[in-house]
């Protein structure tokens, strides 16, 4: 397995379960339905962390946990699948994440959802414009979830150092300045963001943050409920609160990524945390803060602020 960058129209991919050709024909011929749901982010959302770092933090995190999941691409799609379910875990407790729903520009992923057959699940992380062509005539709707791009880079750092499949960075100071030019798996940060928000208007397109996600999960699962046209009883509810809590997804292995360990991370690089936000103040320099600032506000300062929960 190589640690090196897959480059595709200027976007560095993981090097494992992708290829040039892949990726064109998911965009170009890849059929998005009416019926499909999509579940978009930009990774990380979360950090997988080894035990000494763990170990750094543990009273922080017994101060700030709220028992919920740091890695938001994850909890979204457990989430989604256990409002599908009505809060039944049999689904998600039976079937990988990853099955679940798959990540069209992978070739596992793109081979499963062509076979698969009504209203499917999609997860992606690609920008804007390399997703498939055939989205943007559809009616398929969209859940885009939003993480403070501080946070994502620590996520993000420790989740490639660790990664056998992509090209790792060798120190944090190193992976600032990837972040920062957008050297990294899947881009910039900053075109993500710009590319997608450009459908916020969208009545298909719903934005969610993860700081939102955190504060206040009941609502936010009522919000994506919502959106989705699906309605659960009081119960049923619950049933979902319960279920995609740190807790049950670190122990469920359908969910916790354990069936992955040592094949495409380090033996000791799989470990889920209870995130907290605004770890970044950990990691951060002065002047690195200083730089980050002054590129957000550069590249963001023409999109509505209430879009970014974290400022």
């Amino acid at each position: 397995m190589t640690g090196k960058f897959l480059w595709f129209e200027g976007i560095p991919f993981p090097s494992v379960d992708y290829s040039p050709e892949l990726l064109r024909e998911v965009q170009e011929s890849f059929l998005i339905k009416d019926e499909d749901v999509l579940l978009l982010t930009f990774p990380k959302s979360g950090v997988i962390l080894k035990e000494e770092q763990r170990e750094k933090r543990r009273e922080e995190e017994k101060k700030n946990d709220t028992g919920r999941p740091s890695f938001g691409t994850n909890w979204l799609i457990e989430t989604v699948c256990l409002i599908y379910s009505k809060g039944d875990p049999k689904w998600v407790q039976s079937e990988p994440i990853w099955d679940r729903s798959p990540w069209v520009e992978t070739k596992h992923g793109y081979e499963l959802l062509k076979e698969k057959e009504g209203p499917r699940l999609i997860s992606s992380h690609l920008p804007i414009q390399l997703f498939p062509k055939s989205f943007f005539k559809s009616k398929a709707k969209v859940i885009y979830l939003v993480r403070n791009p501080r946070d994502v880079f620590v996520s993000g750092y420790f989740f490639w150092k660790s990664a056998k499949f992509v090209k790792r960075p060798q120190s944090l100071e190193q992976y600032f300045e990837w972040f920062i030019q957008g050297n990294m798996p899947f881009g910039s940060w900053f075109d993500h963001i710009r590319g997608w928000m450009s459908m916020r208007d969208k009545e298909n397109f719903l934005v969610l943050s993860y700081e939102e996600m955190k504060w206040d999960t009941r609502s936010t699962v009522e919000k994506i409920c919502q959106f989705l046209g699906k309605k659960l009883e009081p119960e049923e509810l619950n049933s979902v609160l319960k279920n995609n809590s740190f807790q049950v997804m670190k122990e469920n292995n359908m969910s916790n990524f354990s069936l992955l360990k040592g094949q495409y991370l380090e033996e000791n690089g799989l470990l889920l945390r209870k995130g907290v936000t605004g770890d970044w103040k950990n990691y951060f320099t002065v002047a690195q803060a200083e730089i980050f600032d002054k590129l957000f506000q550069e590249k963001m300062a023409d999109l509505p602020q209430e879009l970014f929960a974290w400022e």
